[in-house]
């Protein structure tokens, strides 16, 4: 009997017997039991910076960009004590706004600011959402180094810049966290649209968990410093999302030493490709279809794909808000849906390129190209269809179909975690 995630609950279930089942799971690491003593002892001691309370200054304009509710990121736990030290600086609460980075998702309710700030910081200080699209809200910062810069003006004319983050295994930057927050979440839909062009998902080095030689991590970190990026405080969680480790300070290298420490619990070896791979997501990645499909394409973009050509993945997910509201959403289902197959979305993105959201659809299509994508329990499966993949009502319906395409005697291949775990094929 396997179990994986499921919304807020979970998926029972087992596999054919003429099917050979395997488990990949995370390192398991015992999570720091007293995590508020833990960020007062990154805040205390920060990696290459200065602490928060020498780095503020009477009459500073602070902004804090701060996780949108589609990342587990306790920023609850960790902006109260950051607040504290600038308060003990001598910055003023209307000095202070922090920003909801939500790039191209859609704007965030009042009851998700509460639960990601608390009632009391939502109540005493300013807090915003990005507004990627809206030129008022956004300061056009040039081209630099080939990147069109553009923020949220409440990010550039802060005198000090803070953010927060979740270092886990990322598509494109190879491990998110760091300047990601600031150059993704608070950014104009230009600077957006750069950094997931095709030219940056068809380089072989935008790859899941690298970050060396990785154009796009290499870009939003240097478009997050222009934008004056000086401060981060990010933590690696376990697999139920408890926290294991807590860093803050330089951006870069506080993001590089937490890039080092998830590796060693992301990380597991498996001895080859498997005909069928099974990735569970969970709340809150898979409440909308958009979010759901990274499970696939994770598991697509390992160093080397878990799935081998041919394969399935098979991904259960609610999807209880469709694909997704936001303009980024829409446009994912839009191209998914309107163009008449995968190649057409490749060759139309390479030659014309497209604006951002629609690189879901792009890397989607990379998925596709070679892989059969089935989406288990979704409340929307005309959705599913709509985006070229297969809804299956349940988990036997869908090996159910695999057996039947591909035979019986089948390698299976169980991701619990397929967000938090990093499958690397042995020997290659």
């Amino acid at each position: 009997m396997y179990r994986i995630p499921y919304g807020k609950t979970f998926l029972e279930f087992d596999i054919p017997p003429d099917m050979r089942g395997s488990l990949a799971v995370s390192q398991s690491v015992q999570p720091i039991t007293d995590v508020t003593r833990a960020i007062a002892e990154a805040l205390a001691h920060p990696i290459d910076s200065p602490t928060v309370r020498k780095l503020a200054h009477p009459g500073n304009r602070v902004c804090i960009v701060f996780t949108d509710i589609t990342r587990a990121s306790p920023d609850w736990l960790m902006i109260p004590p950051i607040l504290q030290q600038l308060e003990e600086a001598g910055v003023r609460d209307e000095d202070i706004t922090l920003l909801c980075g939500t790039g191209l998702h859609r704007p965030s309710t009042i009851e998700e600011k509460v639960a990601k700030l608390g009632r009391a910081v939502v109540e005493r200080y300013r807090v915003l959402d990005n507004e990627a699209q809206n030129p008022e809200a956004l300061v056009d910062l040039g081209v630099v180094n080939n990147i069109p810069l553009s923020v949220h003006k409440v990010v550039w004319e802060a005198e000090l810049l803070i953010a927060t983050g979740i270092v886990e295994p990322h598509q494109l930057a190879g491990y998110s966290g760091g300047g990601k927050t600031v150059a993704v979440g608070a950014a104009g839909e230009p600077l957006i649209a750069y950094s997931h062009g095709p030219e940056f998902i068809d380089n072989p080095n935008t790859r899941l968990g690298q970050i060396e030689d990785n154009p796009f991590q290499e870009a939003i970190a240097q478009a997050a410093l222009r934008a004056g990026l000086s401060f981060i405080i990010n933590v690696v969680l376990d697999k139920d999302k408890q926290v294991v480790s807590v860093m803050a300070g330089e951006p870069v290298a506080t993001h590089r030493r937490l890039v080092e420490r998830a590796k060693q619990l992301y990380q597991v070896s498996i001895p080859h490709q498997y005909d069928v791979v099974i990735g569970g997501v969970g709340f809150p990645k898979d409440a909308n279809l958009y979010q759901a499909t990274r499970a696939a394409s994770y598991l697509f973009f390992a160093p080397t794909p878990v799935v081998r050509p041919g394969g399935y993945l098979i991904i259960p997910a609610p999807c209880q808000e469709g694909v997704g509201a936001g303009v980024g959403e829409q446009r994912f289902l839009a191209a998914m849906r309107d163009n008449p197959d995968v190649r057409f979305i490749l060759e139309d993105g390479r030659k014309n390129g497209y604006p951002p959201g629609q690189q879901r659809a792009f890397v989607m299509a990379k998925v596709l190209e070679q892989n059969q994508v089935i989406i288990v329990g979704s409340q929307y499966p005309e959705l599913v269809s709509a985006c070229k993949m297969l809804p299956k009502a349940t988990m036997e319906e869908a090996l159910a179909t695999v057996a039947a395409d591909l035979g019986a005697e089948l390698e299976v291949l169980v991701v619990p975690q397929a967000l938090l775990t990093l499958p690397i094929v042995e020997g290659i």
